[in-house]
């Protein structure tokens, strides 16, 4: 509505300003320049019969304008009322925005505390479920640990007692004879293990020495063999070292009958054929000299050809790269032409809106015109009513305000003629210049096109006769192909003709022979020689190579006192040999090391710097923030120090909520420490079961070697003479035996170990040690 109100008052003020300049423009149109005279006539009669009765003095003037300007002000003052009630009603929505958003807040908080607060209950019902479980678990398990300590302590008097009885069942022959004599029924456990045991071990004795007795007749033998096999190595060696000298001497003695037979026949053939060699080399010599004639003038003529064959594609790679660059021209001047066509019809589509622009302008002016007619006509006729009524009231103010209005009117006619003329001349020199520019345009287009063609006639016959010098060449290039095929088939006969001469000299290939077995002995040498050098060369290369690995392992370690430790554990300090050359690629190295260091140094020193000014700058918007929220006053101070307080409860709640997790995570601790100790009383439990079971087993192996002993007691012999009967069989007899003994049974377990075991003292500790735990989160749960 505001905004509707001052566009009201503005239209009104308009349509005002503008009556009263129409009224000012009709007097200055009305008038004109014949009827000026007579007019200030009728002004001055009518004045001067009007100046008695009714005074226009400067005073009603100025009262005049004063209320003029007084309207004006009350007009700027209604905006301004109006403006401060749009920012009054923009103020007002904004609170009831802001007011919105805290209650809002508000109810949001609400939601939240009650959510927390549900959870909290939750979480401690929860836990008190917990704790009750907790402490029923824990009175069950201490239940069950004093009825496990109490069977442990009777199983380890069991397990005590039955270590002293089973201790030193050693038994000398006279015991053993003396307990067989006696009945069962009267001795005692250990005396009835003890002799099980004797049985048992007597005939394994008897069997060791037996075999000792083997053992020492098969050394024996050995060594008596081994000498014998020594002695024969001996003589064998001897006379392989007779048949080698032999073989030697033999094969010397076979090479030196076979070079001199050679050398023989060498020198009867020599003798021979000397005259006739001599004569066919003095052909071969004259026929190779014409044949070398042949291929340097063959070989002259070929380089011609082959120079003249670049000259041609010399000269045609530039006729190509002249042809490159005038379609390269081409295109250019067609890119111009283009532009240049371009630009014309941008000119000529700029010259079209100037001319359709001028013509509005035309138009405009035309209808501006006739309304300043019309206008002027309208207001002449209300003028002239007007002034007919209220001429002499208003006469100095309309002859000042004619006068002001007359130079004005001027003044904007001119400025509006001129102005005219301006827009029209520059249109117009535009025209002019658009014209031109297409005028040179097409000029241009022309003189380039003309060229072009030129070019291209130019090209086409160049490009012809380039085409006939390249057949003409290309013609001389085979005729001299011809040619060398020709001298080809020459070389391939020449050829073959040395093949021949060739076949002819390899009689004289013989000498190299003797030659030859020297040589290999001397190859043979050099090949020992090198092999040595190649050893020594092996062991300095993997000298070498542990060298370097040391060096890397110890370039790698950040501090030196471990690279040293390193250096010196591999013999760091040594004269190892080492040439120049490896300690400059070991410093290479090193040096490497150093900047590979030093560059992820200084990039983590810049990111440090960068870390450091982020914080900074972080430090200093919040400060600036802080002091920004100091600073303000009402009522965003209140809404601050509102939104500071619910910050600080949301914190407390945080923290509340942070501790009773921590809480739940201990209570889930203990809950797996519990299981995991209940798990392990299990496993101990299990073990002692295991226990009993181990200990009814040798009970039953104890009653069952009673019970074999008195059934098969009249059916054996004695002791003694089974001994000596067993001693006398083979041993592998022996072992098939027992193997076939029906119902044979294992060997008891003998306890040593007369001190509680290890893992009884554990159980105790961690009894203990659960108690005190136990107790203190009692004392702390209650």
């Amino acid at each position: 509505m505001a905004h509707k109100d001052i566009s009201t008052l503005i239209s009104d003020l308009d349509t005002d300003i503008t009556g009263e300049i129409s009224t000012s423009l009709a007097t200055d149109f009305s008038v004109s320049a014949g009827d000026e005279t007579d007019e200030n006539r009728q002004r001055k009669s009518r004045h001067s019969d009007r100046r008695q009765p009714g005074k226009i003095t400067r005073q009603l003037i100025e009262r005049k304008q004063l209320l003029h300007d007084l309207q004006l002000v009350k007009i700027e003052l209604s905006q301004k009322n109006l403006i401060i009630d749009n920012l009054n009603a923009e103020h007002l929505a904004s609170v009831e925005e802001l007011e919105e958003r805290l209650g809002d807040a508000s109810h949001t908080k609400q939601i939240l505390q009650a959510r927390l607060e549900a959870q909290l209950n939750v979480n401690k019902e929860e836990a008190r479920h917990l704790q009750q479980k907790l402490h029923a678990d824990l009175h069950t398990i201490t239940e069950k640990q004093h009825h496990l300590e109490a069977t442990n302590a009777e199983l380890q008097r069991r397990a005590g007692d039955v270590r002293r009885v089973l201790h030193n069942l050693d038994l000398s022959d006279e015991q053993y004879g003396a307990l067989k004599e006696m009945r069962e029924e009267v001795l005692t456990l250990r005396d009835v293990i003890a002799v099980k045991f004797y049985e048992e071990k007597h005939p394994l004795l008897l069997k060791l020495t037996d075999l000792e007795g083997w053992k020492q007749m098969l050394e024996t033998e050995l060594k008596r063999s081994r000498e014998e096999q020594f002695r024969l190595h001996e003589a064998l060696e001897k006379e392989q070292r007779l048949k080698s000298d032999a073989e030697g001497k033999g094969q010397k003695l076979t090479i030196d009958l076979a070079n001199l037979k050679s050398t023989q026949n060498q020198n009867d053939y020599k003798r021979e054929n000397y005259n006739r060699i001599k004569s066919e080399r003095d052909d071969f010599e004259h026929q190779l000299d014409d044949i070398q004639k042949q291929h340097t003038y063959l070989n002259v003529t070929f380089k011609g050809v082959v120079e003249e064959r670049d000259q041609l594609v010399k000269e045609l790679a530039d006729r190509k790269q002249e042809l490159l660059l005038l379609t390269q021209d081409n295109g250019y001047f067609s890119k111009q032409s283009s532009d240049v066509s371009n630009k014309l019809a941008y000119a000529e589509e700029r010259l079209l809106t100037v001319q359709a622009d001028l013509d509005h302008a035309k138009r405009s002016r035309e209808e501006l015109y006739e309304k300043y007619i019309e206008s002027r006509d309208g207001c002449k006729v209300e003028y002239e009513n007007k002034l007919r009524e209220e001429l002499e009231s208003i006469r100095l103010r309309t002859e000042t305000e004619i006068d002001k209005l007359k130079s004005t009117m001027r003044d904007t006619f001119e400025r509006e003629n001129r102005s005219l003329r301006e827009a029209r001349g520059n249109a117009i020199l535009e025209k002019d210049r658009a014209l031109s520019s297409a005028q040179e345009g097409k000029t241009k287009y022309e003189e380039l096109f003309a060229k072009y063609r030129e070019l291209q006639a130019t090209s086409d016959a160049r490009a012809m006769e380039l085409s006939g010098e390249a057949k003409l060449k290309s013609f001389e290039a085979e005729r001299s192909n011809m040619i060398q095929e020709e001298t080809q088939r020459n070389l391939k006969q020449a050829q073959v003709d040395c093949d021949k001469l060739q076949k002819k000299l390899e009689v004289l290939t013989k000498e190299y022979y003797t030659l030859q077995s020297s040589g290999e002995r001397r190859a043979t040498e050099l090949e020992a020689q090198l092999s040595e050098l190649k050893s020594k060369l092996e062991t300095y290369e993997k000298l070498e190579k542990e060298l370097d690995d040391v060096v890397m392992q110890a370039a790698e370690y950040d501090q030196g006192d471990e690279a040293e430790k390193v250096l010196f554990s591999y013999g760091y300090g040594a004269n190892v040999p080492s040439t120049a050359k490896r300690r400059l690629q070991h410093s290479v190295h090193l040096a490497r090391r150093v900047l590979s260091i030093e560059r992820m140094n200084t990039s983590l020193k810049r990111d440090l710097e960068r870390g450091e000014t982020k914080i900074h700058q972080l430090g200093e918007e919040l400060s600036n923030a802080t002091s920004l929220l100091n600073q303000a006053q009402q009522p965003y101070n209140y809404l601050i120090d509102s939104i500071k307080s619910k910050d600080q409860q949301i914190n407390k709640h945080k923290d509340h909520i942070n501790t009773a997790s921590e809480d739940i995570r201990r209570l889930k601790e203990e809950r797996e420490t519990l299981m995991k100790e209940k798990n392990q009383m299990a496993a101990d439990l299990e073990r002692l079961l295991n226990q009993k079971e181990q200990m009814a087993v040798m009970k039953q192996v104890v009653l069952t070697l009673s019970q074999r002993h008195h059934g098969n007691k009249e059916s054996h012999q004695s002791p003694v003479v089974h001994e000596r009967l067993s001693s006398d069989r083979h041993p592998l007899s022996d072992k098939m035996t027992i193997g076939r003994e029906p119902g044979h049974q294992p060997k008891p377990t003998v306890f040593t170990q007369s001190q509680d075991s290890q893992w009884y003292e554990k159980l105790k500790e961690c009894n203990t040690n659960r108690g005190t735990h136990y107790r203190n989160t009692w004392k702390e749960g209650t």
